[in-house]
């Protein structure tokens, strides 16, 4: 709106100086005048977008700060579910954007098959029944290690090589239980509605 006062301003100062000079030439003062009028609304018009670029721009996040969001909330989650994997939240989300998965799956494939942690093979550091069948069992060096390993292989064996778009399609193989992935998505949306819950943190997330 100042733009367009100052702007007013400036060509209505015009005329009053100059108008000896506008009198002789009726021409080029309907001309100004015309300007006075258009130029003004069509800067006000190009202010206004700014302002609402800019106003869009506070509500959306950078991807940087959506990437220390997703961590904060995820360590979050985790602490509030007692998992000793809270520390490994920014693992999560990072190994999930390095092999373009959903930044929660791993996460609620840990929470279905050892309680985020709390219930794996001796130390096995591994929260996601991977590899384990019977007397057999996979261990980890950590947490990380796991996270890593884990999602590697969900991209690269049961999606790149398998061809397995989804939770559902990934857990006719990951697992034998029918009721695994809509499990697996439970705890998906359970992360989601924490983030929701969790104002402090959950700057502008997709889901």
């Amino acid at each position: 709106m100042s733009f367009q006062i100052h702007t007013l301003g400036f060509f209505y100062g015009l005329v009053i100086f100059a108008k000896p000079f506008f009198m002789k030439n009726k021409l080029i003062f309907v001309l100004i005048l015309t300007l006075i009028i258009s130029f003004p609304k069509a800067f006000y018009a190009q202010e206004k977008a700014s302002a609402s670029s800019a106003e869009i721009q506070s509500v959306f996040v950078q991807p940087d700060s959506e990437y220390t969001a997703r961590v904060k909330i995820l360590r979050e989650y985790l602490k509030d579910k007692n998992s000793p994997m809270a520390d490994n939240a920014e693992d999560f989300v990072r190994e999930a954007d390095k092999y373009d998965l959903d930044w929660r799956f791993v996460a609620a494939i840990a929470g279905l098959e050892s309680s985020f942690g709390n219930a794996i093979p001796y130390n096995s550091y591994n929260a996601w029944g991977w590899g384990v069948y019977g007397d057999n069992v996979i261990r980890f060096g950590s947490w990380k290690e796991g996270i890593t390993t884990i999602s590697q292989g969900l991209r690269e064996k049961y999606m790149d090589k398998w061809g397995k778009k989804n939770v559902y399609e990934i857990g006719s193989v990951y697992a034998a239980s029918p009721t695994w992935a809509v499990r697996v998505e439970r705890f998906m949306e359970n992360i989601q509605a924490f983030a929701l819950r969790d104002t402090k943190n959950m700057l502008s997330l997709s889901f």
